[in-house]
């Protein structure tokens, strides 16, 4: 038998390398996350919407600070508009599909409306387009 013994030691890192870099944004690694539409109640601007470009529609009721997904069982999860009837904020409408596509596409499935503040939607048509567009 053959036995090979390799004795790694660690390198040596010094700052002086990277004292003049600057750090500079790349922006996101991922496909997703990308925010397509924004709504907010603006007699209560507490309540907001946030729709996303492949992770569906987002509503808060803390200013943007707790978010809960609330177009999770519908067919498809990319948001391309979101619009609040201000006279009934419990009144949404959401057309599905991205206006802005990046190397990745999403498609939507229509216009959906909820009645009851996201809780419960129903498609309103115009599922056989591919993307909604502003």
């Amino acid at each position: 038998m053959l036995f090979c013994i390799t004795l790694l030691s660690a390198q040596e890192f010094s700052m002086d390398l990277v004292k003049n870099m600057k750090p500079r944004n790349i922006g996101p690694g991922g496909m997703s996350g990308r925010v397509t539409a924004i709504d907010v109640v603006t007699s209560n601007p507490d309540v907001m919407y946030v729709g996303t470009a492949s992770g569906g529609l987002w509503k808060s009721t803390s200013g943007g600070i707790k978010w809960d997904p609330i177009f999770d069982k519908e067919v498809t999860a990319s948001i391309g508009a979101v619009a609040i009837q201000q006279s009934n904020p419990s009144v949404i409408w959401v057309g599905t599909g991205e206006g802005n596509p990046r190397n990745s596409l999403n498609g939507g499935y229509g216009i959906y409306k909820s009645l009851d503040g996201g809780k419960s939607w129903k498609s309103m048509g115009l599922e056989k387009h591919a993307i909604f567009i502003e």
